[in-house]
């Protein structure tokens, strides 16, 4: 007998590597340690130098990988590099006490430096997180050793000449002058097999106010702690403290920044109020309402797309004072996260609000049919599943159960796009979990032709729910584009939103089943492309305009329904 494509394919080996990760991380957080360059961790290694993902570029060869470098430095806590003991806990106090939080600038967690060798990292939005932070880990610790492997001479633990005069260089307390850094960057070339080009050119997205000369003490601090690993046998461990292994999965975050927002509701007396959620950022929809009326004089100077963009601006810092302080006036409540989940919200009663929305007909309404539009922050993975979940249940108020009147679910956000390129739109007509044969069609109240003329591409089709961006490569991803899976796009959460959206209406009965979901996404990257992945860069502007469109057709919907 003949078997058609004998052998597996990359897509089949990837696919095992990502299962096999996935696994042995969960056996690890049971284990309750690791040494991720020991014995324990050589699992995790192998799947993902097997596995090469896009947004780590060359992590699987010789030369050190940078654009993968940054875009981990700028998801992990700042000084990680110099620590030995990283230790991922929940939220266990340390808020309380005199340890300054360290936020990485792309990543809201609060992480904690206790001392000069161990950093905690609180992890308070589930298992989805942790996978982040151990992939991310893995990859720096992989990278780490390829620069010993390049320094060090003999077992006795001899260096090179580069490796010596970077030292000299990153422990001087002198500020270092232009001529001392390029010859510094002269040598990290050498050392992580660059051009000169390359790592000046890098070098300055490394930086920040407080460390200019960051990206040397980066990839000084990881040479030396790999090379202490293998000279003095100092490994790094990595533990998961008793608290999170016990609180795991249990919704403890979730139950308390949901029941925060129904105790907000139930005060100003809104649970009947025909109620709708929005998963977006926290300003596109407060911009939406108000910045027309907010911003008369800027918006007929120019069109109001341009003023999106200006508020889109960290430097235009008034201008969104201005439409804060309106939508505040007229009915809009901000609900601060501080239940741990990261998640802020935005809670509008539309009925303070005269204007309602453009060409829609809510001057018409009764007060009791004006919508509440609940505004959550973006979710994290599988943290999408506790926070909806726990959203929808009934609350208890006065000692009765009151059932929230849930008209309608939007979920908007950027992804992955298989099919074009950054600033394109998607309308997911399903979602499919990647690893499983779970899939989750749905009727999506948004429709292509509802964005389509308006100067950007709109396809649609099937969304594949990934376990993490960060492990994707071409290969998985070509064979869900070209098969008759339909798939257009990834993304990290739509499966778990439709997952906790239908136990609700379908099988607890807790909201309507006519309940009405909207998901949409623009494009952040392009995997399948080279030089378009995440670690390419953000989206800049480019992204101001598919935010918009999708957040107006949203209200529209939701004014007219």
């Amino acid at each position: 007998m003949i078997f058609k494509n004998e052998g597996r394919t990359r897509a089949q080996e990837s696919t095992n590597a990502i299962e096999r990760m996935y696994i042995t991380m969960r056996h690890l957080f049971n284990r309750g340690f690791y040494k991720p360059m020991g014995v324990s961790g050589e699992t995790l290694r192998e799947a993902l130098l097997a596995l090469r993902p896009e947004i780590y570029g060359a992590v699987s060869e010789e030369k050190a990988e940078l654009s993968g470098l940054l875009y981990v430095i700028e998801r992990l806590p700042v000084g990680i590099e110099e620590c030995r003991y990283i230790n991922l806990t929940s939220d266990e106090g340390y808020g309380e006490s005199h340890f300054q939080p360290i936020v990485p600038p792309k990543r809201r967690r609060n992480c904690y430096r206790i001392d000069e060798e161990q950093m905690n990292i609180e992890i308070t939005r589930g298992r989805s997180e942790i996978y982040d932070i151990l992939t991310h880990l893995t990859f720096l610790f992989i990278e780490s050793h390829k620069i010993m492997r390049r320094v060090v001479i003999d077992e006795e633990g001899s260096v090179t000449r580069d490796w010596k005069k970077l030292e000299s260089i990153v422990l001087s307390k002198e500020e270092i002058s232009q001529s001392d850094r390029e010859i510094a960057l002269t040598h990290v070339a050498n050392i992580l097999g660059r051009t000169f080009y390359e790592v000046s050119t890098i070098y300055g997205q490394f930086s920040s106010v407080k460390n200019p000369e960051r990206f040397l003490h980066i990839i000084y601090w990881m040479g030396k702690l790999a090379i202490e690993e293998t000279i003095n046998n100092d490994k790094r461990i990595i533990t998961f403290s008793p608290v999170l292994r016990e609180r795991l999965g249990h919704h403890i975050h979730g139950e308390v920044w949901a029941d925060n927002i129904k105790n907000y509701l139930a005060e100003e007396n809104l649970l009947h109020r025909p109620i709708h959620i929005i998963s977006a950022n926290m300003h596109s929809v407060m911009n939406t309402l108000f910045a027309p009326e907010a911003l008369k004089n800027e918006v007929k100077k120019r069109n109001i797309l341009e003023v999106y963009e200006a508020l889109s601006d960290s430097a235009n810092g008034q201008l969104r004072q201005r439409v804060q302080k309106a939508a505040l006036a007229k009915g809009m409540k901000f609900i601060e996260d501080k239940s741990g989940t990261n998640i802020d919200v935005q809670v509008f009663d539309t009925a303070k609000n005269e204007n309602g929305f453009r060409n829609t007909n809510f001057k018409d309404l009764e007060e009791s049919q004006k919508p509440v539009i609940i505004v959550m922050d973006y979710a994290f993975g599988e943290q999408a599943y506790e926070t909806m979940d726990e959203l929808l249940k009934p609350y208890t108020f006065n000692e009765e159960e009151v059932k929230m009147n849930v008209t309608s679910v939007s979920i908007m956000g950027k992804a992955g796009i298989l099919e074009g390129g950054k600033g394109d739109i998607m309308i997911p007509s399903a979602h499919v979990f990647e690893g499983t044969a779970d899939n989750y069609p749905f009727e999506n109240e948004l429709k292509a032709s509802d964005l389509e003329g308006n100067g950007i591409d709109v396809v649609s089709g099937s969304m594949i729910t990934v376990l993490g961006t960060s492990l994707q490569n071409k290969d998985i991803l070509k064979f869900f584009h070209d098969s008759t899976w339909n798939v257009i796009g990834l993304e990290m959460e739509g499966v778990h939103y439709q997952k906790a959206i239908q136990a609700a209406s379908k099988l607890r009965c807790s909201i309507s089943t006519d309940v009405k979901v909207r998901y949409a996404y623009y494009a952040s990257d392009n995997p399948l492309e080279t030089g378009s992945t995440l670690a390419s860069g953000g989206l800049g502007t480019s992204g101001v305009k598919p935010t918009y469109l999708i957040t107006e057709k949203i209200l529209e919907q939701i004014f007219n329904e």
